[in-house]
């Protein structure tokens, strides 16, 4: 027969004691609010920036909305839980993606709009010599979703290859190659063209580790010349912008990401009239740009063996 456990006097009982870790992680809420992703929170909490009812914070802890959290002494803004805002980047090479350079080199955040509250967080990075498509949010939630190992979301590249590339070694680089931090591959590799030693083809990689698509090629004994990134899953790079330029996601791409991401979609909070200025100027008399503009058609697969 079980026996009811009975609370000594003093003793939380068992519910309560339960009830005392409900709320959200910390670093989960400071994320929706737009100042960056979960990591870089968790980063801040350990750094001792956060302060929950007066008290540091620590890594584990958990909020209610009634409480009070500060970030460096300054009350944290209530997160705009019901709207996003998603933007395309089109990076050049040359540009680093941390917000500040301790060589004083460009950042990719010095040619993005303003924002009142909140702030751009890039959903994943591109190299000093990569050039392409970068996303940003102001939803923390997103692109930490976004950029995890498990979204399993595909990347896609176009890269000119310097040297000779057979049969054999775009099916090795299909089958998996051992790189020094695990085993790597490409999902799909087709021709791009190109004559002489210098030949183009388009790589899809789902997973965003760094500098892998020149280090999948160099196992082979090859070298990238150039590398942009055309495509992160469903949203391709427009020809109509260009280097240095960005422009705002449609609501419909951004509800695609949101499906990715496996997240309740929320309400796209639209540019503002100065903003709006500012894309017509950079983008000037140029042609509306065709659909899925930035790659070259549909291709046939490279079939593995």
């Amino acid at each position: 027969m079980s026996r009811r456990r009975v609370s000594a006097p003093g003793e939380t009982p068992p519910a309560e004691a339960a009830g005392a870790v409900a709320g959200e992680k910390l670093q989960k809420v400071l994320a929706r609010t737009g100042l960056g992703s979960r990591r870089e929170m968790e980063r801040w909490i350990e750094e001792g920036r956060v302060e929950v009812e007066g008290r540091r914070a620590s890594l584990g802890d958990r909020v209610s909305g009634r409480d009070r959290i500060s970030i460096d002494g300054k009350p944290l803004e209530a997160a705009p839980a019901e709207q996003t805002r998603c933007i395309i980047y089109h990076k050049p090479t040359g540009e680093v993606c941390s917000r500040k350079d301790p060589q004083g080199r460009r950042t990719v955040f010095e040619r993005l709009p303003k924002l009142k509250s909140g702030r751009w967080i890039s959903i994943g990075r591109l190299d000093f010599n990569t050039s392409g498509l970068l996303l940003f949010t102001t939803d923390g939630e997103l692109a930490n979703a976004l950029m995890h190992p498990s979204s399993n979301i595909e990347r896609e590249y176009m890269v000119r290859v310097m040297g000779a590339v057979d049969e054999d070694i775009l099916q090795r680089l299909l089958d998996g190659v051992m790189l020094e931090d695990g085993a790597a591959r490409f999902t799909d590799i087709q021709d791009g063209g190109g004559d002489g030693i210098n030949h183009w083809y388009y790589v899809v990689l789902m997973e965003g580790r760094n500098r892998e698509v020149r280090r999948l090629w160099e196992s082979q004994g090859l070298t990238v010349s150039r590398l942009k990134r055309v495509r992160y899953g469903n949203v391709f790079i427009p020809s109509r912008v260009k280097q240095g330029q960005w422009a705002e996601l449609e609501p419909k791409e951004v509800k695609g990401l949101y499906e990715l991401a496996q997240l309740p979609v929320k309400q796209v909070k639209r540019n503002t009239v100065k903003e709006k200025e500012v894309m017509e100027r950079q983008f000037g008399k140029r042609k509306a740009p065709a659909a899925n503009a930035g790659r070259k058609p549909p291709r046939r697969p490279h079939k593995s063996r």
